[in-house]
């Protein structure tokens, strides 16, 4: 096994300047799976602007309990931008389905989690998001390979304590890595 076929699952991707895809520029992004049939993960770190936690639920028609708190939602990624995703800690367990990314970190892309967060039945920590980021078998690690990413651990702090236009330069940090430092060019030896 190469270093780019290693299980990427649980890591962050951080978006290197210059990055091919416009739409991942300065993103951080948390991958919720990856193997041979290729990768799935949620930005972290940048908010759709059109709707909010409570606007959400009101278009759900899912009634937020006053303890609902006022949550941003996140722009998970250019895939299926109607599906909502929450990123969370794994202190809460869909009753449908949630995948387990980590010991610590869960996925759960059903209803119930947005129904039990509304009744403050939900999990401690998460991130609401609308959409995905998706890779088809090799191509992120054809991306990674041209200097399109950068990998480091997931934590949460950096997940669920640093504000959102603050994530990306300290998953940099997190590598010792001084963002005008960065290169748009592939190095070879």
């Amino acid at each position: 096994m190469t270093d780019l076929e290693m299980d990427l699952t649980g890591k962050m991707l951080i978006a290197m300047p210059g990055i091919a895809d416009g739409v991942f520029d300065h993103s951080l992004v948390y991958l919720c799976s990856h193997n041979a049939e290729g990768a799935m993960g949620l930005v972290v770190n940048r908010l759709t602007p059109e709707v909010g936690l409570k606007e959400l639920l009101k278009q759900l028609e899912i009634p937020a309990s006053a303890a609902a708190k006022a949550q941003p939602v996140y722009f998970g990624g250019p895939v299926e931008l109607q599906r909502g995703f929450v990123l969370h800690s794994s202190d809460y367990t869909s009753k449908v389905n949630s995948l387990e990314v980590s010991e610590d970190l869960s996925m759960t892309a059903t209803l119930d989690v947005l129904e039990d967060i509304a009744e403050s039945k939900g999990p401690d920590k998460y991130l609401v998001m609308l959409g995905y980021s998706g890779w088809g078998p090799g191509q992120l690690e054809g991306e990674i390979a041209q200097n399109g990413w950068l990998t480091t651990d997931a934590s949460f702090e950096l997940l669920f304590e640093v504000p959102p236009d603050e994530k990306w330069q300290k998953a940099l940090e997190t590598l010792g890595v001084d963002a005008i430092s960065l290169s748009a060019e592939a190095g070879h030896a």
